[in-house]
């Protein structure tokens, strides 16, 4: 099943009932951004994924489109950060406890919930044209402080899950 148009507020709703229903294992909360050069734009998604770690996910994105095609890798790097971290700030404390919550019976058993946001890059720079921003990306979302960075190969919400929708084009541009 498909849905779209989602609040963040919904988004939240989901979050929450697919923690609640089994709340005996541990999840990972993710958020991560690709982007896509297109003719005329580039298009960011930003993937937000609650992960029941060996028991499915749940996951929704944002698409952003910038009428511009962005070629420097630094830009558009910086820029997916940007994104993951904007939509990351609409997590508060308080959302965080409500998500802790259910979990607090079973972390004796495992229970746990872990935050992360994903950078759409990689660390071996032979391979990855990005591993040159790594750190300064790391760096930038860890000073959040409420989540952990993570790159390639374990930035799966970007690199895998928002990757899969940049790459359907875009829709309708609006200069």
């Amino acid at each position: 099943m498909s849905e779209s148009g989602f609040s963040l507020e919904q988004v939240f709703r989901r979050i929450l009932r697919f923690i609640s229903q089994h709340p005996q294992y541990a999840y990972h909360f993710v958020i991560g951004t690709d982007s896509q050069v297109h003719k005329g734009c580039t298009m960011f998604v930003t993937g937000i994924v609650i992960h029941r770690l060996g028991k499915g996910a749940w996951a929704c994105y944002r698409e952003v489109v910038i009428p511009r095609e962005l070629t420097s890798i630094k830009e558009k790097l910086s820029m997916e950060t940007t994104l993951s971290q904007e939509v990351a700030s609409y997590f508060t404390e308080e959302e965080f406890y409500k998500m802790e919550e259910p979990l607090l019976p079973y972390v004796y058993k495992g229970a746990s919930l872990e935050t992360f946001i994903d950078i759409d890059a990689g660390t071996i720079p032979v391979i990855n044209k990005t591993a040159q921003y790594v750190q300064e990306m790391v760096e930038r979302v860890n000073a959040m402080g409420t989540y952990e960075a993570r790159v390639k190969p374990d930035a799966y919400a970007a690199s895998s899950y928002a990757n899969r929708y940049t790459k359907k084009g875009i829709r309708e541009v609006h200069p």
